[in-house]
């Protein structure tokens, strides 16, 4: 592809990152939807039976659990990444330094004041898009995790169709979400119970899609004041800069 004139080509997003990018967008939107349906029935069938009759929650928990192991999968490849990507270091913007610290706050007032005071590099990936891709990944991170909670609790004879050691693993790396999940609602005095596991579960969801609604808005921010293309990076993996900035 050609670079107009004055500006540079450069690289933002690997195929495989882009992929990922997708895979996730793809379910996210099934796990909202069947969550939701999960949670709260919302609709149920065109045709004369019942509900129960078609299996319509037994669909829905179906896809939601399939896009939860696509999640699993993409998070650890994300994390891998996170670290040892030859292509960025994501995980240096990340460090509280007093440089990442100053371009963090020179985004949010570009941001604030309309782009009315942009005195950083935009070139590559800046501390605050690096913070608030991780704070979406803690928050997917509590999301599988809880998710795991809810599930092996509905295994509660202690066995599977796999054995008696899926469960026990399940409990090992997920019972610890009970008191965070109590702590969290704030019914501590209660005691430790699986619905509040539900209850952070479903918070967390709407904070996700506050996540992405700001995601949108900020890269279609970036888009229109900066007018480097930003847009286009998860379609084709580069932006534009001007020649004398990537200088």
């Amino acid at each position: 592809m050609s670079s107009k004139a004055g500006y540079k080509q450069v690289k933002r997003m690997t195929p495989a990152m882009r992929i990922i990018h997708w895979v996730n967008v793809v379910s996210m939107i099934v796990a909202v939807a069947t969550g939701l349906y999960i949670a709260a029935p919302y609709y149920q069938t065109l045709m004369a039976e019942d509900a129960v009759d078609k299996y319509v929650m037994a669909w829905n928990r179906w896809g939601h659990f399939i896009v939860a192991i696509i999640f699993d999968v993409t998070s650890i490849i994300v994390a891998y990444l996170f670290f040892f990507s030859r292509f960025e270091k994501p995980w240096k913007k990340v460090i509280p330094t007093g440089k990442n610290i100053k371009e963090f706050g020179q985004v949010v007032v570009n941001l604030l004041t309309l782009n009315r005071t942009k005195n950083f590099d935009s070139t590559h990936s800046d501390s605050f898009n690096s913070v608030y891709f991780l704070i979406f990944h803690l928050l997917l991170f509590w999301m599988l995790f809880t998710g795991l909670q809810m599930y092996v609790h509905g295994l509660g004879s202690g066995i599977s169709s796999i054995g008696a050691w899926w469960p026990a693993m399940l409990h090992l790396v997920t019972d610890w979400t009970l008191p965070v999940s109590s702590w969290f609602i704030g019914s501590t005095a209660t005691g430790t119970n699986i619905m509040d596991v539900r209850i952070s579960h479903h918070i967390t969801m709407w904070l996700i899609i506050v996540w992405v609604v700001f995601h949108i808005y900020y890269q279609v921010w970036r888009t229109i004041f900066w007018k480097e293309g930003d847009i286009a990076i998860v379609v084709g993996g580069s932006k534009f800069v001007k020649e004398d900035k990537e200088a």
